[in-house]
């Protein structure tokens, strides 16, 4: 069985996030896939400021929406300049047997994910 890769469980977040935005009617401007670049996502819908979305995968289910407070005030600072709001999405992704393991490719995981944090 082969564990997947930071990048990897990554993706597997930026893709669930991103079915979620299309369900909610956002037209995708950018998309970065790219570990540690953001935004992940800038978004678009007719008579709403721009949305710059950021996504962090972590194998923590129980608090997958911590995030660094400090790091995030910088990039605050950067959406206020592009006149953008900025979204939060923080998602757990762990082995579906026990959050020991790893995440292995085609093996069920558990994913924690409930709503975006409006920052």
């Amino acid at each position: 069985m082969k564990v997947l890769t930071k990048q990897e469980i990554h993706n597997l977040g930026m893709n669930i996030v991103g079915k979620k935005l299309q369900k909610m009617g956002y037209e995708f401007v950018a998309i970065n896939s790219e570990l540690k670049k953001h935004p992940q996502f800038v978004l678009f819908k007719k008579g709403e400021p721009t949305i710059f979305v950021l996504v962090k995968t972590t194998n923590n289910i129980q608090s997958p929406q911590d995030y660094d407070v400090l790091w995030m005030e910088t990039f605050k600072a950067h959406a206020k300049k592009q006149n953008a709001k900025i979204w939060f999405a923080g998602i757990g992704i762990a082995n579906s047997e026990s959050v020991e393991l790893p995440v292995f490719k085609d093996q069920p995981y558990y994913i924690a994910f409930d709503d975006f944090i409006k920052i």
